[in-house]
C-alpha cells in the first residue's frame, strides 16, 4: 500500500500572502507544507559583466522580461555609472513588469510598452519598433524560445547576461525526509542532486511543473508522480490535491 503524503517541501520561498493555495491545501488536506528555495539568484559584478563588451549607451530599447531584470538592469546602470537617458524605451512582458518601473523612473514620462505576458504579445510590440538597438537583460538561464523569437523578428539586439541562477545550500536538510518534494525548474532538480548526490527516492514522491522539470527528472532517473499543468490540474496545488484523493 502507498504511504500517505503528510509532508510536503514545495522548493520555493514561503508565500507571502496568507490568501495562497498552498495554504488551503495544507489546511484541506491535513498536511504539513514547508517551503524552500533549491536555487537562488546571485548578481554579475561590473568585472564579469564588462567581459561580455556589452556598452549599455549603445541601446536606444530595453526588454524587460521580469522585475529581476528590471532591478538588475538598473544595477548594473548605477555601478557603471551610467545614466540612462529619458528618451529610453522599455518593452516589458507584462503590465506587473512595466508598473513596476516605476522603482527607478518616473512612469508617465517614460516610452514605456507591455504585453499580457505572453511572449507573442510582446513580439508584436517589438515588431513595430524595428529601427531601435535592443538590450536584453538577463540570467545565464534565459529561456531560448526568447532570443529565438527575436532572431525571427530580425531586430537588432544583444544579451547582457547581469544575474546567474545558483544551487542553494540545503545542507541542514541533510536528516529531513519529506513524503512529496515538489519541483518547477531544472534548476531545483540539478540543486537536489547537488546537494544530495547519495538520494534515493525510496516511497519520496516526486512533483514536476513544466515539461522541461519533468524531462530534468526524468534524465536524472527520478520518478515522476505528478506532473502539472495538466487540463485537469493547471496547477501545482490542483495536482497534488487530485493525487491525494487518488484522482486521475
Amino acid at each position: 500500500m502507498t504511504k500517505k503524503i503528510k509532508t510536503i517541501l514545495i522548493s520555493q520561498p514561503k508565500p507571502t500572502t496568507e490568501k495562497s493555495p498552498y495554504f488551503d491545501l495544507a489546511k484541506d488536506m491535513k498536511v504539513t507544507i514547508d517551503f524552500r528555495p533549491f536555487i537562488h539568484v546571485e548578481a554579475i559584478d561590473v568585472k564579469e559583466f564588462r567581459t561580455q563588451r556589452v556598452d549599455l549607451s549603445d541601446y536606444t530599447a530595453v526588454i524587460l522580461t521580469s522585475r529581476m531584470a528590471v532591478d538588475h538592469y538598473f544595477r548594473m546602470a548605477e555601478e557603471t555609472r551610467f545614466e540612462v537617458p529619458a528618451t529610453m524605451k522599455y518593452f516589458c512582458i507584462s503590465e506587473s513588469t512595466a508598473y513596476y518601473l516605476q522603482k527607478y523612473v518616473v512612469y508617465r514620462k517614460r516610452k514605456i510598452f507591455h504585453g499580457q505576458v505572453r511572449l507573442p504579445e510582446l513580439m508584436t510590440l517589438i515588431k513595430k519598433h524595428k529601427k531601435e538597438k535592443f538590450l536584453l537583460p538577463c540570467s545565464d538561464l534565459l529561456k531560448a524560445s526568447i532570443p529565438a523569437a527575436l532572431d525571427e523578428l530580425g531586430v537588432n539586439y544583444s544579451r547582457a547576461c547581469m544575474y546567474k541562477t545558483v544551487c542553494s545550500d540545503l545542507s541542514d536538510l541533510t536528516d529531513v525526509k519529506y513524503d512529496l518534494l515538489v519541483f518547477f525548474s531544472p534548476s531545483g532538480i540539478e540543486s537536489l542532486l547537488k546537494n544530495f548526490p547519495e538520494f534515493e527516492q525510496g516511497e519520496t514522491r516526486i512533483a514536476t511543473f513544466g515539461p522541461t522539470t519533468s524531462k530534468a527528472a526524468e534524465n536524472a532517473g527520478l520518478r515522476i508522480d505528478i506532473n502539472a499543468p495538466t487540463a485537469k490540474a493547471p496547477s501545482m496545488t490542483m495536482a497534488i490535491e487530485h493525487y491525494m484523493k487518488g484522482k486521475s
